[in-house]
This record gives structure tokens, C-alpha cells and sequence, in this order.
């Protein structure tokens, strides 16, 4: 479903990603692990068009995407929840669901029952600014904006990040279920084992730019290979 070969990426002339190859297959979840700084959020807007590509190609379904705008690759189905959630702080949970439907017109009644069916806290909250919620509501609320949308690829980057241990399970748990409901492909950017596990069906390893190795389910299981790789 989407590949990148040889991809260079960064900014003010100077590339962050070193020629980088991934591969992604239809249906997979797949997590890009690796330290802080060494590219993980520069791949993932690369992906989505926020970062241009330097060199090198970004194939989505056969088709070159890395000259298209960050919207273009939108309307093609790629849903994107970028590190620390960006929500709507002034609209309310339903006006940024509704920002979300956009793209292919507006939310119908069975989309909108769809994405509170994953997660019932945003009906409850429907009303309420977004920027009052919790981290953990925020979060699910930007999958929502995606979801709603029916992507057929979503960029999750640093799920985790400032959410409580139970409900980033309760997210890892929702996002399995819907990839398995779906088909949905999934790519995460995430430094949280945990959440790793739980979710990946195979990692990536990101250092300084590049791709350094490639672990399957089996291998996720060894915590201290894991933190290695993971080490500040």
C-alpha cells in the first residue's frame, strides 16, 4: 500500500531522513520505533506532505505521491493524527468531527455513529470545547477527526504521549479492533512498549535517519532488545 525508496526529507535544506526504504502493506500496523530526534516525526509528515521530499519517491497504491500537497494525499485516503493531537482548542468535540468530514463533504448520521461506536467519551462530550478535555479525550478525538473521513491509511505519531497508562491501552485496544473491523492500514510512530506490543504487527528501527533494523511480532517480545533500541 505505501513504500518510500531512497527518501530523503527535511528542512532548511539540510535532510533529517538519510534515503530511507519502508514498506507497507494493505491491512498491516506497523510502528517506526527508535530514539528522540532521529526522524520518527519527519517521516511521518514527509508521508503526509507537510515536510517535502528533498529525493527519493513516496508510493501510495502505485501511485507517486511526493509532489502532491498534504491535501491531495488526503483526499486520496490517508488520515493523519500528528504528535501532540492538535485539536480545535475553541470548537467543540462535534465542530472538529465535522471539520474531519470535510474532505468528503460532510458526516453522515452512520459515519458519526461509527466513530462513537470506537469511542463512546466524545459522544458524552459532544459539546464541550476541545480544549477543555483530558489528553487522553483529546487524542481520541483526533483519531475521530480522521476516522470520520474513512481513511484507508492512518499516521498515528506519538499516540502516548501525555496519556495515562489505561487509556493509552484502551486506544491501542480500539485501534487493533478497528484495523481488524476495517482493514484500516496503520503506521505508528511510538516510543511506549506497551503500546508497541500491543498494537505492531512488525517494527521499524529509525537511527539517525535510516533505517538500522527491522523486528517482527516475535522479536517485540524481547524487552531488552526493545529498550535498546528505544534507549535515550
Amino acid at each position: 500500500m505505501l513504500s518510500t525508496l531512497g527518501l530523503r526529507a527535511g528542512y532548511g535544506g539540510k535532510p533529517v531522513l538519510q534515503g530511507l526504504d519502508l514498506d507497507v502493506r494493505e491491512g498491516e500496523i506497523v510502528a517506526v520505533i527508535g530514539r528522540n530526534g532521529v526522524g520518527k516525526s519527519t517521516l511521518m509528515k514527509s508521508l503526509i506532505g507537510l515536510v517535502p521530499a528533498m529525493e527519493g519517491s513516496i508510493v501510495y497504491r502505485d501511485k507517486p505521491v511526493e509532489g502532491l500537497s498534504a491535501f491531495k494525499r488526503a483526499r486520496l485516503g490517508i488520515g493523519y493524527v500528528p504528535q501532540g493531537r492538535d485539536v480545535f482548542p475553541r470548537l467543540s468535540v462535534g465542530e472538529n468531527i465535522a471539520v474531519g468530514g470535510m474532505r468528503k463533504g460532510g458526516v453522515s448520521d452512520a459515519d458519526r455513529r461509527r466513530v462513537l461506536g470506537y469511542f463512546p467519551i466524545l459522544e458524552e462530550r459532544w459539546a464541550q470545547r476541545a480544549g477543555t478535555l483530558s489528553g487522553g479525550q483529546q487524542q481520541q478525538l483526533a483519531i475521530g477527526r480522521v476516522l470520520v473521513a474513512n481513511p484507508s491509511l492512518i499516521l498515528l505519531d506519538e499516540p502516548s504521549e501525555g496519556i495515562q497508562p489505561n487509556i493509552v491501552q484502551d486506544i491501542a485496544r480500539i485501534m487493533v479492533q478497528l484495523n481488524k473491523d476495517t482493514g484500516v492500514t496503520i503506521v505508528l510512530v511510538e516510543q511506549n512498549i506497551d503500546m508497541i506490543r500491543a498494537m505492531a504487527q512488525r517494527c521499524y528501527v529509525l537511527d539517525k535517519g535510516r533505517i538500522v533494523a527491522k523486528l517482527e511480532r516475535e522479536a517485540l517480545a524481547d524487552g531488552e532488545a526493545m529498550r535498546r533500541h528505544l534507549a535515550v
